[in-house]
C-alpha cells in the first residue's frame, strides 16, 4: 500500500486516544470492585463476534477492539490476570484476510474508498497463513463462522480438514491440536469467569446465504447438516446445555448473551424493497427514466398483471409509477408456480410467442417485493447487473428479471428465522437461570439501535449502515453484521451493566466515542 492516505471517521480525543477506555466518572480507582465475581482467569468463547471480526475479516488492528479485550481491561482494575488472544502480528499491513499454502482463502477487510464512495477490499496481499499453527489455547476462544455444535466438534481445527470444509481454518491456526475442541482448549485455562456468546451462525448462516439451507427442525444429527442450515432447537439447547454445565463445572461464574435478530443488523435492512425510481431507473436522468418506465409497463409489466389477473395472482404485479419508488421484482419460492399457464398465455400472443417458455419460466413465481421482504446488503451490487444467459430485454437483475433465493429473504424464510431465534434465546435464558448466570440480552439491546439508542456519554448511537452524515454515531462495520470498535465498546460496556448488577460489581464502562467507525482511503 504506497502513499495511501489513511483515515479514521470517528470522534477521536487528541493524539488518537481511541484504544483508552473511557471510565465511569462517578467511580474513582478506590471503588472499583469485582463484587462476586472473580475475574483471575477469564475465557470468552464465541464466534466472530466475540473474535473481533469487523469489516468481513479479522485483522491486526481489528481484533484489539475484540469485546472480550476491552473487558480484560476493565477487569484486570480488580485482580484480572493476563489475557491472550490469537496472534496476528503476522497481518503485519492489517489487510485481514487469510492465506492457505500462500493462497487466499479470505477476503481482506472492507474500506470505504473516498473516490467510489462504496465500500470495498482493500488492495494487497494477505500475510495471515492458515498453516502456521500457534497450538496454543487462548483466553479469547472466539471462532469466526462457528455454531453452537462446532465447540464440541474434534478436528474442527485439524489443518486437513481446511479444503474439505470439515475444519475451521480461524480455529486451525489455534488449536492444540487436530483432534481437539474448542470448549475443550477454553477448559484447559481453568477459567474462573467466562461469557458465552454462541448461536448466532446457527441461525444468521441461513439468513445470510438468502434462505436457500434448510430448517433442520426435527434432525438432531448435526453431521448432516449444510453450511448454511439452521439448527434443530433441541440440538442447540442440547449442546448449549453442554457447554454451561462444562463452564460452570469448577464453580466458574459467567454472562451469556442473546442471539440477534436478523431485523436488527444493517445486512438485511440498509436496501430498500422499492428503489426504482425515474431517476434511478434513467441513471440521474427522469425524462430518460419517464420513458423507461413507460415502456417497461407496455412491454413487461402489463402484459404480465393482464395474464395474472386472469389466473387470480394479479396482486403480484403491478404497473410502475413515475413519481416514487417502485419495488424490486422478486422470485418467491413459496408461491404457486404458474409457470405452464404463464406460457399457454403467452404463445396466444404473436408478440411473447417466441418466448413464451421462457417467459413461463421466468415469471411463474415472480412478485414484486413488500415492505416486509429484507433485501440483502450485497444484492445492492446485483441490482439492474445481468445475469449470464438471459437474453435481453429481460436481463436486468431486480427490473426485468426477478431477484432470486439468494438475493432477498422472504416472509416464510423471516418466519423460519424468527422461529429458531426466539427457541434459542429462551434455551439460553432458561440455561442461564438455572445456573445463576447473568444475561446480557443483545437481542433486545441490538433491536434499539434500529431506531437509536441514548448511551451514557448522551450520544445517540444506531444501527444505521454506514453514512458520512452518520459516521459517528453507527456502530457497525461495512460488512453490515458486526460491530466496528465503536460498537463493540458499547457491547463491553453492555456486558459490564450486567456484570455490576448481577454480580454486585464495580467496573466502569467504556464511552463508544473514544472508538473508530469505518476505515476511509482516498483512493484503492
Amino acid at each position: 500500500m504506497k502513499n495511501k492516505k489513511i483515515l479514521f471517521i470517528a470522534a477521536l480525543a487528541a493524539g488518537f486516544t481511541a484504544c483508552q477506555p473511557e471510565f465511569d466518572k462517578e467511580l474513582t480507582n478506590a471503588e472499583y470492585s469485582a463484587g462476586e465475581a472473580n475475574f483471575t482467569t477469564y475465557v470468552a468463547i464465541g464466534n466472530s463476534l466475540t473474535a473481533g471480526y469487523m469489516d468481513g475479516t479479522v485483522s491486526r488492528i481489528g481484533q484489539s477492539y475484540s469485546y472480550p479485550n476491552l473487558l480484560a481491561q476493565q477487569f484486570a482494575l480488580v485482580g484480572g490476570g493476563a489475557f491472550t488472544q490469537p496472534s496476528y502480528a503476522d497481518d503485519v499491513n492489517n489487510l485481514g484476510g487469510l492465506l492457505l499454502g500462500g493462497t487466499p482463502i479470505g477476503s481482506n477487510r472492507l474500506v470505504l474508498n473516498a473516490s467510489t464512495s462504496s465500500p470495498e477490499p482493500i488492495k494487497g496481499t494477505s500475510t495471515i497463513e492458515v498453516s502456521n499453527l500457534q497450538a496454543k489455547a487462548f483466553n479469547n476462544m472466539g471462532v469466526p463462522g462457528a455454531k453452537s455444535f462446532h465447540l464440541l466438534a474434534p478436528g474442527y481445527g485439524n489443518l486437513g480438514g481446511v479444503v474439505a470444509k470439515t475444519a475451521n481454518p480461524y480455529y486451525v491456526r489455534m488449536a492444540t491440536s487436530p483432534s481437539a475442541t474448542v470448549l475443550g482448549d477454553a477448559m484447559t485455562l481453568n477459567p474462573t469467569f467466562f461469557t458465552n456468546w454462541i448461536g448466532s451462525n446457527d441461525v444468521l448462516a441461513y439468513a445470510l446465504d438468502g434462505g436457500r439451507g434448510e430448517d433442520r427442525a426435527g434432525n438432531t444429527n448435526p453431521a448432516t447438516y449444510n453450511s448454511n442450515d439452521i439448527t434443530d432447537p433441541n440440538v442447540f439447547k442440547s449442546v448449549y446445555s453442554t457447554i454451561i454445565n462444562t463452564l460452570t463445572a469448577n464453580g466458574a461464574k459467567g454472562v451469556v448473551m442473546t442471539i440477534p435478530n436478523v431485523t436488527s443488523i444493517p445486512f438485511f435492512t440498509t436496501v430498500p424493497y422499492n428503489p426504482l425510481t425515474s431517476s434511478v431507473l434513467g441513471q440521474g436522468d427522469t425524462t430518460v427514466g419517464d420513458a423507461t418506465i413507460a415502456q417497461l409497463n407496455a412491454q413487461l409489466y402489463g402484459p404480465l398483471k393482464q395474464a395474472l389477473t386472469a389466473f387470480g395472482q394479479g396482486n403480484r404485479i403491478n404497473l410502475l409509477n413515475t413519481t416514487g419508488g417502485n419495488p424490486l421484482l422478486i422470485r418467491d419460492e413459496s408461491l404457486e408456480d404458474l409457470r405452464l399457464k404463464l406460457t399457454a398465455a403467452f404463445s396466444s400472443n404473436p408478440a411473447t410467442a417466441p418466448y413464451a417458455t421462457f417467459l413461463g419460466a421466468t415469471y411463474g413465481q415472480a412478485r414484486q417485493a413488500t415492505a416486509a421482504d429484507l433485501v440483502l446488503l450485497t444484492t445492492r451490487g446485483v441490482i439492474a447487473t445481468s445475469p449470464d444467459g438471459i437474453p435481453d430485454p429481460f436481463n436486468k437483475f431486480g427490473i426485468t428479471y426477478p431477484l432470486q433465493d439468494e438475493h432477498v429473504l422472504v416472509q416464510s424464510e423471516i418466519n423460519l428465522i424468527n422461529n429458531a431465534t426466539t427457541s434459542f434465546n429462551a434455551s439460553i435464558k432458561q440455561i442461564a437461570a438455572d445456573k445463576n448466570l447473568a444475561v446480557a440480552d443483545m437481542n433486545a439491546i441490538l433491536n434499539q439501535l434500529v431506531t437509536g439508542i441514548t448511551y451514557d456519554d448522551g450520544q445517540v448511537y444506531n444501527a444505521a449502515y454506514f453514512s458520512t452524515s452518520r459516521a459517528n454515531t453507527t456502530v457497525f462495520s461495512l460488512d453490515g453484521v458486526h460491530p466496528n470498535a465503536r460498537g463493540y465498546a458499547l457491547i463491553a460496556s453492555e456486558i459490564i451493566k450486567v456484570i455490576n448488577s448481577h454480580y454486585k460489581a464495580k467496573l466502569p464502562l467504556f464511552n463508544p466515542a473514544y472508538y473508530p467507525g469505518a476505515t476511509v482511503v482516498t483512493s484503492n
